[in-house]
């Protein structure tokens, strides 16, 4: 194959895309396309080099031996290409371009949300997408620039940058719940409420650690109910549904307006507060720099 042209580079960004992505349907999500649309360019991409990428089935789309060396190639090659066009932003008076990022939900409502409107109108050339997901997923490989996570939780072979101070875990339930339960003044108790359960990412289900002075304790109880997302969980808890552990920052509205209570507020735990993590072999896009400085400012300010 010869001579590429616009359409031939156009065609293999889309077939890197797919490739990421798993398949057809969410590429197409991503990309904002239709599947048929994809397809379409896609076949037509192998009839022009003569060679299958892709293994189709029913149920799965998956990469021909073929098709995987040439995902490899152009990583580095389309790579090479977004590194010459970041270098760009020395240029600019301001960051610009596409930033992609793969956010906790609490991290989501806590940092970002009270943050992106303002970020926006500073930067407004930065063209900014968030995927809000509790599940683990690996940054580089589905494409995205950077994530925030807790801080014990990134992986090691990333940079990890702190955007907040340790964050303060609670147990919390409604005045109504508590009226009519067992009384509680050592987290053995716990063994004899309604407790909710939390999933996370990885799929495992969350023990609450607690302490108190030197004292460290790992709650194993019978869960009333196991969720996967934390906001479910707290608005279970507001409606008499048992006792909820979080972050203290996302109920602090709750506890203010008296909807939910903090028991044995003794018995709490401090974690890692939110890191914005990202691949320690990529150029770090201007636009990222910008977002870091700018949440590390504003989410220091909130908490002083």
């Amino acid at each position: 194959m010869s001579g590429l042209t616009r359409g031939d580079l156009g065609d293999l960004n889309l077939f890197r895309v797919i490739a990421r992505a798993g398949g057809f349907r969410r590429a197409a999500l991503e990309l904002d396309v239709s599947p048929s649309a994809l397809s379409h360019a896609l076949r037509g991409l192998e009839t022009r080099i003569g060679v299958r990428l892709f293994n189709r089935t029913n149920r799965a789309v998956t990469l021909t031996e073929a098709g995987a060396d040439l995902l490899a190639r152009l990583e580095e090659g389309f790579g090479a290409i977004e590194e010459g066009l970041e270098a760009l932003n020395q240029y600019r008076g301001k960051p610009a371009g596409r930033l992609r990022l793969n956010v906790l939900t609490d991290a989501a409502r806590l940092v970002l949300g009270p943050a992106l409107s303002g970020f926006l109108a500073e930067y407004p050339e930065v063209r900014l997408e968030v995927v809000v997901q509790d599940d683990f997923v690996d940054i580089v490989g589905a494409g995205f620039d950077a994530g925030i996570r807790f801080g014990g939780r990134v992986p090691e072979e990333m940079i990890a940058v702190p955007i907040g101070g340790d964050i303060r875990w609670i147990m919390v339930a409604s005045q109504g719940y508590l009226q009519n339960a067992p009384p509680l003044e050592h987290p053995s108790g716990l063994v004899g409420h309604r407790c909710i359960g939390l999933r996370m990412g990885t799929g495992a289900i969350y023990h609450w650690e607690v302490e108190r002075g030197s004292d460290h304790l790992t709650v194993d109880v019978a869960w009333s109910v196991v969720l996967s997302e934390t906001a479910l969980a707290v608005a279970m808890a507001e409606t008499d549904g048992g006792i909820a552990y979080c972050q203290e920052g996302l109920v602090a509205r709750q506890l203010a307006a008296g909807t939910l209570r903090e028991v044995m507020p003794e018995w709490s735990s401090p974690g890692p507060g939110f890191h914005v993590y990202y691949s320690s072999r990529r150029q770090v896009p201007q636009a990222l720099r910008a977002l870091i400085a700018y949440l590390r400012e504003r989410v220091g300010t909130e908490a002083s």
